[in-house]
C-alpha cells in the first residue's frame, strides 16, 4: 500500500544503488551448507534460489506499487478545477466614444473650482446638449491657478486630439497678479493661431476684474478679448460669468468663483456662444 516506505523490506532499508543480492539476510547464502569444495548440496540450492528470487519480486513489487500511487497523485493533480459545462465568456470591450469634442480650455473657472465633481460648467453644458439631441462630447480641460503662460504650454498637446471646437478662457489669473497684459494678449494670440492651424474652431470667452483693480487696467484687459475676436474672426463671449457676477448664491464667497448654481448660468452662456457651430 501507498503508506509503507518503498525502500522497506522486512526492516531492512534499501539503499540507492545497493545490489539486491547484499540487502540484510534475505539473499546471503548460508555458508554452513557448503560443502568443502565450496558448492551447495544438491537439495539446498533450489530452496534458497528460490527464496532470494521470491524477496526480489516483492521488493521490486513494492518500488513499482509506491511508483504507481504517485503517478495517480500527479493525475489527480492535473484535473482542471473548472466545473462540468461550464463555458468562459469573454468580456467586451467598451466601444470608443467617437463624438466629436468641444473641449473647454482654461483655468480655474473652467475647472470648476469650489464646487463638486460634476457641477463645472463643462458638465452642465454636457446635460444641455443631450437634452437637445446634439452628439458632441465635452471634455473639461480648466487648471486651477492657470495663467495664459502655462495654457501656451498645454495647447499644442490640446491640438494633436482633433477637437472640432474649443472654448478658449484664460487671462482671469493674469489680470489678479497685475501680469503686463501685451504679453497675455501675445500669449492668447498664439493659441488660437495654433489652435487654428489643426481646424478647430474656436470660441473666445472673456473675463473682467474687480473693481479694485482700478479702470485703466480693467479697461485696458476688457479690450483684449474684442480685438482678437476681430483679429481671427471667431466667436466671442465677452464676459463669461454674465448674470452670474454679482448674482446672490451664484458667486463664492472669495468673489471670484462661480457655485455650483452659477456654473449653470455659466454653461447657458457658453452654450449660445457656441450654438452656432454645432451640427445634429
Amino acid at each position: 500500500m501507498c503508506g509503507k516506505r518503498s525502500g522497506d523490506v522486512g526492516g531492512a532499508v534499501v539503499k540507492a544503488g545497493q545490489p539486491l543480492a547484499t540487502i540484510g539476510d534475505v539473499n546471503q547464502v548460508d555458508t554452513s551448507i557448503l560443502s568443502r569444495d565450496g558448492a551447495l548440496p544438491r537439495g539446498e540450492a533450489q530452496p534458497r534460489a528460490r527464496g532470494t528470487m521470491l524477496c526480489a519480486c516483492c521488493l521490486l513489487a513494492s518500488l513499482l506499487g509506491a511508483g504507481g500511487c504517485k503517478s495517480e497523485a500527479g493525475r489527480a493533480e492535473m484535473v482542471s478545477t473548472q466545473p462540468a459545462g461550464v463555458a468562459t465568456t469573454p468580456v467586451a470591450a467598451e466601444a470608443p466614444d467617437t463624438r466629436p469634442v468641444i473641449a473647454c480650455f482654461g483655468d480655474s473657472l473652467t475647472a470648476g473650482y469650489g464646487t463638486e465633481p460634476g457641477e463645472s460648467y463643462p458638465d452642465d453644458l454636457q446635460k444641455m446638449l443631450n437634452e437637445q439631441g446634439y452628439p458632441y462630447r465635452v471634455a473639461n480641460d480648466g487648471v486651477s491657478g492657470e495663467t495664459t503662460k502655462d495654457g501656451l504650454e498645454r495647447v499644442a498637446r490640446l491640438a494633436a486630439k482633433h477637437p472640432e471646437i474649443v472654448v478658449l478662457e484664460f487671462g482671469g489669473n493674469d489680470g489678479l497678479r497685475g501680469l503686463p497684459l501685451e504679453q497675455t494678449q501675445a500669449n492668447l494670440a498664439t493659441m488660437i493661431e495654433t489652435l487654428q492651424k489643426g481646424g478647430v474652431e474656436v470660441a473666445l470667452a472673456g473675463i473682467s476684474l474687480p473693481q479694485e483693480y482700478g479702470p485703466d487696467y480693467i479697461a485696458k484687459i476688457n479690450a483684449i478679448y474684442p480685438a482678437l475676436a476681430k483679429r481671427y474672426h471667431v466667436r466671442l463671449l465677452p464676459f463669461l460669468l454674465k448674470d452670474v457676477y454679482g448674482v446672490p448664491g451664484d458667486m463664492q464667497d472669495d468673489g471670484h468663483h462661480a457655485t455650483a448654481k452659477g456654473n449653470v448660468q455659466v454653461a447657458k452662456n457658453v452654450e449660445g456662444l457656441i450654438k452656432p457651430l454645432l451640427k445634429k
